[in-house]
């Protein structure tokens, strides 16, 4: 507002300062309408955006809860199967194997891994079994073979094996079939 003191007998200055005073507030009126619209225009935005969000919630959950299913599916048919299912690196290591595998090895699953594959296999298979490894890499092929396997205080027996090279040729998947009980 205006500092000076009007001359409230000057009609004329008096009226001049009047309408300048009421184009302020008209003024002030339309830029706080145009607030209140920009508020309710952004609240709008911000609710709609929260619904989105929202709707993109209930769809990554149904994704998660699918995804944790197939897990469990996919985790339960793994480490239950009645076949031997085994995870090598390319060096030979067990990284992975299910309780079918740790069965035919002779020990707890949770011990085997990070071992040698090849210390499990009877020295007269040991030759067999490094040729079919080579020949998996090279091949990018499924390969097979049969070795003998057997701990210190286990009755050998002989397995089927079947190779294929996974992961950008960095692991080796076995499956194993003991095939002793079949003769």
């Amino acid at each position: 507002m205006n500092t000076e003191e009007p001359d409230f007998k000057d009609v004329k200055a008096l009226r001049k300062q009047a309408e300048k005073i009421l184009q302020q507030k008209k003024a002030q009126a339309r830029l706080d309408e145009a607030n209140e619209a920009d508020a309710k225009k952004l609240l709008h935005e911000l609710q709609v955006h929260q619904i989105e969000l929202e709707m993109q919630n209930e769809e990554l959950q149904k994704a998660y809860d699918t995804a944790e299913e197939a897990l469990k599916k996919y985790t339960l048919v793994y480490d239950q199967a009645p076949m031997g299912f085994v995870t090598l690196e390319s060096d030979g290591t067990i990284s992975e194997l299910n309780f079918a595998a740790a069965e035919m090895l002779g020990d707890r699953r949770f011990s085997l891994m990070g071992s040698i594959f090849k210390l499990h296999i009877l020295e007269e298979s040991k030759s067999s079994f490094a040729r079919f490894f080579n020949k998996v890499y090279t091949s990018h092929k499924k390969e097979s073979c049969k070795v003998m396997l057997g701990g210190d205080n286990e009755t050998p027996h002989q397995v089927y094996l079947e190779g294929i090279v996974i992961e950008n040729d960095t692991k080796c998947l076995l499956s194993m079939i003991n095939v002793s009980q079949l003769k």
